[in-house]
């Protein structure tokens, strides 16, 4: 299928522009805002961010290929000056380039005719975005968002892809303060908003996860009458906010009455988890080797997602048995010499961990269980007390070795669990991710089961590459 057109004519009428030279009717390549990686046809959207103002680099993404570039208007007289030598060069002025990202992309997400499945949750977002895509490219031609580009610039860069003309666009939705999901919705016009859970990520720009679900409730905005709602039955504070939703509802869970439910749940530690699943349109016998029950929930959302869609829920069952995790997200990764490593070092909250640790504690199998636990941040006031929490739940896990890494927090992850029952001797506090790298690999052996997990700015992941260098 042809790919949608982009042309300067169309940026500077769908911004609220004017194209101050070059060729109304030239085509796009791409649309990109880093000067750094922009090619030859594409064009230079100038973004004035909070360390960085993308107008000091137009000469630069001219000189590396870019066809033009999207400018604020009062940049317009200096940027035509700058590229006086270059009559060629497409210069659209804007009022404001992230709101005319912002407009681009919706655009093209309206003229693309895709379908547009939106998914957020204060966790499991990427996780249940990869199993909604696979579930449906099983049927349909499916375009999902890279990684983590979830937000106000992200996100209309992922759907900017959309000129392929994909059947089915999936992308996720982040946010750390109020209006930020409103803006998305504003952007994606979802068909289907999937809204997975309400927890304690990003608790520190709250005043409470009330608040949190009060912002994640955003996504519930604009619905139009077809639109459909994929909510989670086990989440009250979801339940006690679907009411104002103005399309249609449709529930997962595993604990209370669901539209998708599983029922004869078996956690099967690291081989993954198994249920019996009633739908609106017959029962499946699921198993999936995606770890702990978190994973379970992730997998009935976009069984919910499928079912809309019409998959056929044998072709779902099948597409469950396949997956595998997205990279540092619960990775189960078998080294040479025999350690088992469960990576999930790319982000952490208190609620993530505490599902982590527990599919360590009935984990069988390994000869010691080993934990690299680090720091959880944007937790604000309330970060002693959850990582207090959590090393209470680090004790239950019954883990041989603890290490925590990071600030204060981290310290008092590590006291509570010798306070609720581990040896101090098995208890150890770093405050880097370098040292807690060597540390791991001089503690560990043949036969251990490692669980590495943490914040992004704490960089576990070193600790990760370690331990795979080592026993490579």
């Amino acid at each position: 299928m042809d790919r949608l057109p982009l042309t300067p004519g169309d940026i500077a009428v769908t911004t609220g522009g004017r194209l101050e030279q070059g060729d109304a009717h030239r085509d796009i390549e791409r649309v990109s805002i880093d000067s750094r990686t922009i090619g030859v046809g594409e064009l230079f959207v100038a973004i004035r961010g909070e360390r960085f103002d993308g107008h000091d680099f137009v000469a630069a993404s001219m000189a590396r290929g870019a066809m033009g570039v999207l400018i604020d208007e009062t940049a317009a007289a200096a940027t035509k000056m700058a590229l006086a030598d270059r009559p060629d060069a497409v210069i659209v002025a804007a009022p404001d380039t992230t709101r005319g990202l912002q407009d681009i992309a919706r655009d093209v997400r309206q003229r693309s005719g895709a379908r547009v499945v939106a998914i957020t949750g204060s966790a499991g977002k990427t996780t249940t975005k990869e199993v909604v895509a696979e579930f449906l490219s099983t049927q349909f031609r499916v375009f999902r968002n890279k990684g983590n580009l979830n937000n106000h610039i992200g996100l209309p860069l992922s759907l900017l892809e959309l000129r392929s003309r994909p059947e089915v666009a999936v992308v996720e939705l982040g946010m750390n303060h109020p209006g930020e999901i409103r803006t998305l919705v504003g952007i994606a016009e979802p068909d289907v908003r999937v809204w997975t859970n309400v927890g304690d990520a990003h608790v520190g720009f709250f005043a409470s996860t009330d608040a949190i679900a009060d912002a994640k409730a955003e996504i519930l905005e604009r619905a139009r009458p077809g639109d459909v709602l994929v909510a989670n039955a086990d989440d009250p504070r979801i339940m006690a906010r679907t009411s104002s939703f103005a399309g249609r509802v449709v529930t997962f869970g595993i604990e209370r009455p669901a539209d998708v439910r599983a029922i004869r749940v078996v956690d099967r530690g690291l081989e993954g988890t198994s249920a019996h699943v009633r739908t609106s349109v017959g029962d499946v016998e699921l198993q999936t080797p995606l770890l702990g029950l978190g994973n379970l929930a992730n997998v009935l959302a976009a069984t919910a997602v499928a079912v809309q869609f019409e998959v056929p829920l044998d072709v779902i069952a099948a597409s469950a048995a396949r997956l595998h995790p997205a990279h540092h997200r619960g990775e189960l990764l078998r080294l040479a010499g025999g350690l088992t490593l469960i990576d999930d070092s790319y982000n952490s909250s208190p609620s993530a961990l505490k599902r982590a640790l527990e599919t360590v504690r009935i984990a069988t199998g390994s000869a010691r269980k080993i934990a690299v636990l680090g720091e959880m941040l944007e937790l604000g006031a309330h970060s002693s007390r959850l990582h207090r929490e959590c090393g209470a739940a680090a004790a239950a896990a019954d883990l041989n070795l603890l290490i925590t890494v990071g600030g204060p927090p981290a310290q008092a992850l590590a006291d509570q669990a010798i306070q609720s029952g581990m040896s101090a001797n098995a208890v150890v506090y770093v405050a880097t991710s370098a040292e807690a790298a060597a540390l791991a690999v001089e503690q560990t052996r043949p036969g251990d089961l490692v669980l590495v997990k943490g914040s992004r700015g704490i960089g576990t992941d070193v600790v990760v590459d370690r331990l795979k260098a080592e026993h490579a």
